[in-house]
């Protein structure tokens, strides 16, 4: 196993001729996808990793520098393709991991054959004529909450952030796999999430788009997904689930996973 892979825990299930790749979001590892990976390891190669900072990965990896900036974690998912020697996949990035593929793409089009973004957001932060969801009082005060108590922000804002019942298992997932990071990780990681504007990269993605919204989510408003197809420069389509919460795979697989594997199989060309 070389370097990269095992600094990231890349699994690699099934044997299909086309491979999968599935990027994670902030505050969780690759155990978010549990259910959708039963679903692809008959039809593909599917490669699962965890990104540097997430509580699974090794914090003295972690370089505040690198990841600075979300190119960092870019160029992450290009060093892990190239040491697998993969020459073209399927990329399914949730959250900032949605954002994450785009710059790769941007970076490595060859790379990719398709991108599927599940609650992705070029911008959290509200502006002139774009609404984001947050005012930077906001973020400001979650930053602070972070700062003064992490496990009681956790146990706060897992169930916002996942949506519906407290008691949920996936309420209960998510905030084990977020307490899981170390502290200053997390914050440094949320800050460059939520402070980043990606909106100037759009028109330069030429990998078709597959845009992947629920209904409802605290972190990226519905009317982000239309504004993600609209100034893409790639083809792009969009689907919103009526599901509830940032976490939809996690939260309600029954409604997400034949979404998610219908933007998979089939092209946005077939799709017309």
């Amino acid at each position: 196993m070389g370097i990269v892979e095992e600094a990231h825990n890349v699994k690699i299930l099934g044997t299909g001729d086309r491979t999968i790749v599935l990027a994670h979001g902030f505050g969780t590892d690759q155990s978010v996808w549990k259910h959708l990976v039963p679903h692809l390891v008959d039809d593909y190669k599917v490669v699962l990793f965890d990104n540097m900072g997430a509580g699974t990965t090794n914090p003295d990896y972690f370089d505040f520098e690198r990841y600075s900036t979300l190119e960092g974690y870019a160029y992450d998912v290009i060093a892990i393709l190239e040491e697998l020697q993969i020459p073209r996949c399927i990329y399914v990035g949730h959250s900032v991991s949605a954002m994450i593929g785009a710059i790769a793409s941007v970076a490595r089009p060859d790379l990719f054959t398709k991108l599927v973004a599940v609650s992705g957001s070029p911008r959290y932060l509200n502006d002139v004529d774009y609404f984001g969801g947050f005012e930077q009082e906001d973020l400001d005060q979650l930053f602070e909450a972070m700062r003064s108590n992490y496990k009681a922000w956790c146990s706060g804002f897992a169930p916002l952030a996942v949506g519906g019942d407290m008691e949920s298992v996936a309420v209960q997932e998510f905030s084990r796999t977020l307490f899981n990071m170390r502290p200053d990780i997390a914050l440094s990681v949320l800050q460059i999430i939520f402070q980043s504007d990606l909106r100037h990269m759009l028109p330069h993605v030429t990998v078709p788009c597959h845009i992947i919204q629920s209904m409802k989510d605290l972190a990226v408003p519905v009317v982000v997904s239309e504004y993600l197809h609209q100034n893409l420069g790639c083809e792009s389509i969009v689907e919103v689930m009526s599901t509830d919460g940032h976490l939809p795979q996690l939260s309600s697989p029954d409604v997400v996973i034949p979404v998610l594997l219908r933007h998979i199989r089939y092209d946005i060309a077939v799709d017309k």
